[in-house]
């Protein structure tokens, strides 16, 4: 009785031990968890032609196909939403429709520097009519799909871009690839 009691008094002991090690490294992590945490950031901001330079290439894959590249000049991060509204050519009469298969699961967000991509189909022989376009007019868009600030346009490669009936464009997305994988 006398062993069964004395062995019961050290796991217990050893539980009392155990216990307060567990207890006293659970402070010291909450205590550097606490002194870790970030600054708080400034808030992001949308990315409009004044925060953000845009570019449009040529590429040699997927043929009839163009690349829009959003970089993020300013000094707050920026969200860049949806699709952007584009406008091929100076007598456009609407802006090519978006790619609904090209939806992200989120929003591309973009740090000071980085950039994001939309891909443009400018035809495909399903479409209809068609012109030659110097110019692409862009509008980014805010968070509920509405245009933001004014129209930047740009000049399209080659003196010219071939737009049909068929043209649309992509969702934004975070990288090159993606945007012309469609």
């Amino acid at each position: 009785m006398r062993t069964a009691t004395r062995l019961l008094s050290r796991t217990a002991a050893s539980s009392v031990v155990v216990a307060a090690a567990l207890a006293f490294v659970g402070a010291q992590a909450a205590g550097q968890t606490a002194s870790a945490a970030p600054k708080k950031a400034s808030p992001a901001v949308t990315c409009t032609a004044s925060n953000t330079k845009l570019t449009v290439t040529e590429v040699s894959r997927p043929i009839n196909h163009l690349l829009l590249k959003a970089t993020n000049t300013g000094t707050k991060t920026c969200y860049a939403y949806s699709a952007p509204f584009l406008r091929a050519g100076a007598d456009a009469q609407a802006p090519l429709p978006w790619a609904p298969e090209t939806t992200p699961q989120s929003v591309v967000t973009l740090e000071p520097g980085q950039s994001a991509y939309a891909g443009i189909l400018t035809y495909s022989p399903d479409g209809e009519g068609g012109a030659d376009a110097k110019t692409l007019g862009v509008y980014l868009t805010d968070k509920k799909g509405g245009a933001t600030g004014k129209e930047k346009t740009l000049k399209l490669p080659r003196g010219g871009t071939f737009f049909n009936s068929a043209a649309s464009v992509t969702y934004w997305q975070d990288n090159a690839a993606d945007a012309l994988t469609w």
